[in-house]
């Protein structure tokens, strides 16, 4: 599944040539994978929580997804404050679950550091798998997906993320220069 892929940007638009729909198919598939009957989605705001929503339906599982947020947990939290991305919401008992952590795109690791500590301020999981679209390297932390359907390469100068429009079409998105 770990599809690769080079700076594939379509010049001038920041848009990558990256099929965000089709790489949505291919997580969907590694994730029923993973899926017990003890399996809780949780989507880590914003892009990770509208993997996990919309993947909770496509596998017809029970009740809601998670979302979780790494704004308290953060290690710059001094530079970037609280984010408006959103709040963390765990509706089950984490004591005991086996968590499939979503997030829409792996770089430096310091996101699911503070995610983890987080999931734990809410209980005991018995498993945390990390899921992701895309894995774009440059870790500063020792963090590594269970499954990442793509590796792309960007300079540290551009951010990479996943947009979602109105009918809730994936796509993804470069920023900076």
């Amino acid at each position: 599944m770990n599809t690769q892929s080079e700076d594939a940007e379509v010049p001038g638009t920041g848009a990558l040539l990256l099929d965000a729909e089709a790489l949505y198919r291919e997580l969907l598939l590694g994730v029923r994978a993973l899926c017990t009957p003890q399996t809780r989605l949780v989507g880590i705001t914003s892009g990770g929580a509208w993997l996990a929503e919309r993947m909770q339906k496509d596998l017809k599982l029970p009740g809601e997804a998670g979302t979780i947020s790494s704004a308290m947990h953060r290690d710059d939290f001094a530079k970037r404050g609280l984010s408006s991305g959103g709040q963390t919401l765990l509706p089950f008992d984490v004591n005991g679950a086996e968590i499939v952590l979503l997030d829409d795109v792996l770089y430096t690791g310091r996101t699911i550091r503070a995610v983890i500590n987080e999931l734990f301020d809410y209980g005991r999981p018995a498993s945390v798998k990390l899921v992701v679209l895309v894995d774009r390297g440059g870790r500063e932390l020792p963090v590594q997906a269970d499954l990442a359907v793509a590796r792309v390469t960007l300079p540290s100068s551009r951010s990479l993320a996943l947009a979602r429009d109105a009918a809730g079409v994936f796509s993804f998105h470069v920023e900076g220069q």
